[in-house]
């Protein structure tokens, strides 16, 4: 039986590491649900649960497991002057940044209850924020060099406002995307975003300019989410 109910936590202003837990017992849970099950009829199955979770960090860098440490234009003491923290991870991609005002959202959801691969859903995810972006007149697009939602994508101009790294272990997801809305993007400055050393990072309020209604942005994501996986937020 495939499950398409996803449950919604808004776990607020969260440090990185205690989500970072959170999700990893959230992942747990249903990876060894599915070890379980794994010679039981599929008629029997017990449906495995999907959650997505929306935060907010405090000041943090974090870098993928293939990622290279020297994106991290600071050291140990001026990180510590600009109160941020830097973690190494085990998601894909390079280094990005996560602060107040950015909507991280971390889908840890079962692809086979959505009958679609790893690729599928990086491109759910990609497509879920365009449409966002869309309901404030931006329009935003994908750049097929590189993961994550850009605006003029393939242009000099070009400027990326959703960063994407995710993890699956089988066909379970975590870690997820980080949408500036209202951030503070003079902590850009301090690394490469995602390895990139030649392209600017944009949010939705420098866009627009003007400050955004946070908790109505986390509305219309959820929509849009819904939207795109098919899904049912409980």
């Amino acid at each position: 039986m495939k499950n398409k109910n996803v449950k919604y936590l808004d776990l607020g202003i969260s440090d990185y590491m205690v989500t970072w837990k959170r999700q990893e017992e959230l992942m747990k849970q249903i990876v060894d649900l599915k070890k379980g099950q794994s010679n039981i009829d599929d008629d029997s199955l017990a449906p495995a649960p999907n959650y997505l979770i929306f935060v907010e960090h405090p000041h943090v860098y974090t870098l993928g497991k293939s990622g290279d440490e020297h994106n991290l234009l600071l050291n140990y003491i001026q990180l510590q002057a600009k109160d941020a923290l830097f973690f190494k991870t085990d998601r894909g991609g390079d280094i990005t940044y996560h602060g107040p005002g950015q909507l991280v959202g971390y889908p840890i959801l079962d692809l086979e209850n959505f009958g679609i691969g790893l690729r599928q859903y990086i491109y759910n995810i990609e497509e879920t924020v365009i449409r966002t972006l869309l309901e404030y007149g931006i329009e935003a697009s994908r750049d097929p060099d590189a993961t994550g939602v850009w605006i003029d994508a393939g242009k000099s101009s070009a400027r990326k406002i959703c960063a994407i790294g995710v993890k699956s272990s089988r066909f379970v997801t975590m870690h997820g995307f980080a949408l500036n809305v209202n951030t503070n993007l003079e902590y850009f400055k301090h690394i490469n975003p995602c390895g990139f050393s030649d392209k600017g990072v944009t949010s939705i309020e420098k866009e627009l300019g003007f400050k955004q209604d946070f908790e109505h942005l986390k509305e219309l994501v959820l929509e849009k989410f819904a939207e795109v996986f098919g899904s049912n937020a409980i």
